[in-house]
């Protein structure tokens, strides 16, 4: 039984932490906003840089972009809290426990796409995020990935053995 309270709590941390980054990009839009221009905008990046034509320059794509992150940063919590009041209402009965599951590995999956392809791939890489010395979100994103892969393999573990 104790595997299942280690999933509960661990989900209810995803949602409490999705759901303060969602709300923080919310009520102080300005300040994570400017890291989503600076980003898409590839203005600190090296300056000889070659794939500058990657640039946006349309600002309303700057908000287009940091709505669409704060919905899925919303939508993991939502997700990640769904899920734990199933898992601690199910934690006595093994199938329906295990069934859902599924809401909680669909919130974590979402969350390692969001700062995996989002950050380090499309941030970090195609827009060169890593050039900037100012606006390089890659080691929070980095860290994001590790541990909600990291929970998502806790959800992955069977946990058939206990009753």
């Amino acid at each position: 039984m104790t595997i299942r309270y280690v999933k509960i709590v661990l989900i209810w941390s995803v949602a409490v932490y999705a759901g303060i980054v969602a709300w923080n990009n919310m009520i102080d839009y300005e300040s994570n906003y400017g890291f989503v221009f600076h980003v898409l905008k590839m203005d600190t990046t090296y300056p000889t840089n070659e794939a500058m034509s990657r640039a946006i320059e349309t600002p309303i794509l700057y908000h287009l972009v940091y709505g669409f992150i704060i919905a899925i940063e919303g939508l993991i919590a939502l997700l990640s809290a769904i899920a734990g009041v199933l898992l601690i209402k199910h934690r006595h009965n093994h199938e329906a426990f295990n069934g859902a599951k599924h809401l909680a590995v669909v919130g974590l999956t979402l969350g390692i796409l969001l700062w995996f392809t989002g950050f380090l791939t499309i941030g970090g890489e195609w827009f060169l995020m890593w050039q900037s010395t100012l606006w390089n979100g890659q080691q929070a994103a980095y860290r994001l990935v590790v541990v909600f892969l990291l929970i998502l393999i806790v959800f992955l573990l069977p946990d058939d053995f206990e009753s």
